[in-house]
């Protein structure tokens, strides 16, 4: 039996082959042909030779598929197997088609989501024109590089659902919510909802904008009101509705059972120590559930007193008592005003009357009214898998109470 040859070190290891000129050529040639016209190749013979390229991109190396990437991305409509193969190809590959091809369908684009890296999806966020089917898909995969790239894109486009999943989300990742206010997609229904866990900054944005007025909606029903009225507001829906448009904010009806002669006397008696039966008939005098107003007293930047105060016409001075019965502080260590007491009066002067009553009859109506036993059932358990089930408000109750249920 001979033994094996020795090796010799010395001997310089044989170099690599060069890559076949023959499959580089072949290569172009076949992505020639795909990008031939319609007039010079029909849809069966584009599918064929797309089959036949495919087969050869998958042992072909990266600069090989990259140039075939390319030469494909100035197609306005590319096979869908190539697509398909090439979307999920590694960055350098797919990003010649997801940069420069005009033509890739939703389709595409979300079968690339769900099958790349963040860095395939960032490229998807970057791409003009991003519609919503593919900006909620991705919104949806909660990656909030990904959301904030896609805010940033002026030209992407979100649906209702998709900015209410990101509203949710800023909760966890306050770095969304100045490029949420920026979008024109944001609607009072999200912005309000949203204002409970945002900054002072935003805050002051967020009552700007959306702090509207209610003439339009007071010209267009004012008849309405005394025909309610005839029928002895038999009608809960309509109830609610005109509660929400009508100028009064205060509730008279409430005086009459309440052991304050008014809601100034009812603040009065606050500064000395806000309690939960103060705050009870403070929330009651000035047309609001309980449950609303123990959200605005306790809210930490302050900003909804005022908002409270402007609506019902009380004066700054009642803003200044509500203040102190919270033991808030009302100096700092220079004896000047205190820093957010400063801030929140200067809500208190920014804001209309009518605009302070839609903003507190919205936070009515979201956190209070639309509380039915399934949803407070839901905010319980957390279950927000169950928000598409509710309306609006429900879902606004949804995403600002359901942590506070869960303390």
């Amino acid at each position: 039996m001979s033994e094996p040859a020795s090796i010799n070190p010395f001997l310089t290891p044989e170099p690599p082959k060069p890559a076949a000129k023959s499959r580089a050529a072949l290569l172009k040639r076949l992505a020639d042909v795909v990008c031939l016209p319609a007039s010079r190749i029909n849809a069966f013979e584009r599918s064929m030779t797309a089959d036949l390229l495919v087969e050869m991109l998958r042992d072909a190396v990266v600069e090989e598929r990259e140039k075939v990437a390319r030469r494909l991305a100035t197609l306005s409509e590319v096979p869908g197997v190539l697509v398909r193969l090439l979307l999920r190809d590694e960055l350098p590959v797919a990003r010649a088609l997801l940069e420069n091809a005009p033509g890739l369908s939703d389709a595409d684009l979300i079968n690339c989501l769900y099958h790349s890296s963040t860095a395939h999806r960032r490229l998807i966020a970057l791409r003009r024109g991003v519609g919503e089917v593919v900006a909620d898909a991705m919104v949806d995969m909660g990656e909030p590089v990904i959301i904030e790239t896609l805010l940033r894109n002026e030209l992407a486009r979100f649906s209702h659902q998709g900015v209410e999943t990101i509203v949710a989300a800023t909760r966890d990742n306050p770095q969304l919510i100045s490029l949420l206010l920026r979008r024109p997609e944001l609607r009072p229904s999200h912005a309000y909802v949203m204002f409970w866990w945002t900054d002072a900054e935003a805050r002051k944005t967020i009552l700007q904008r959306f702090a509207v007025s209610r003439e339009i909606l007071q010209d267009a029903v004012g008849d309405v009101f005394a025909m309610a009225s005839a029928e002895g507001w038999q009608d809960p829906m309509s109830r609610k509705a005109l509660q929400f448009i009508e100028r009064r904010q205060r509730n008279r009806a409430a005086i009459a059972r309440s052991p304050f002669d008014s809601l100034d006397d009812a603040v009065a008696a606050a500064q000395n120590g806000m309690t939960r039966d103060v705050a009870e008939e403070i929330s009651y005098l000035s047309g609001l559930k309980p449950m609303t107003g123990a959200k605005i007293f306790t809210d930490p930047g302050g900003e909804p007193l005022a908002i409270l105060c402007k609506a019902t016409g009380l004066p700054r001075s009642a803003l200044k008592a509500l203040w102190r019965g919270l033991r808030r502080p009302e100096v700092d260590s220079t004896g000047a005003t205190a820093p957010a007491l400063e801030r929140v009066l200067a809500v208190y002067d920014m804001i209309a009357v009518d605009r302070a009553q839609t903003v507190l009859r919205y936070w009515n109506w979201s956190l209070s009214s639309a509380l039915t036993p399934a949803l407070l059932k839901a905010i319980r358990e957390g279950d927000e898998a169950a928000v598409d089930e509710y309306s609006v408000p429900q879902r606004a109750a949804m995403l600002a109470l359901s942590r506070d249920f869960g303390r």
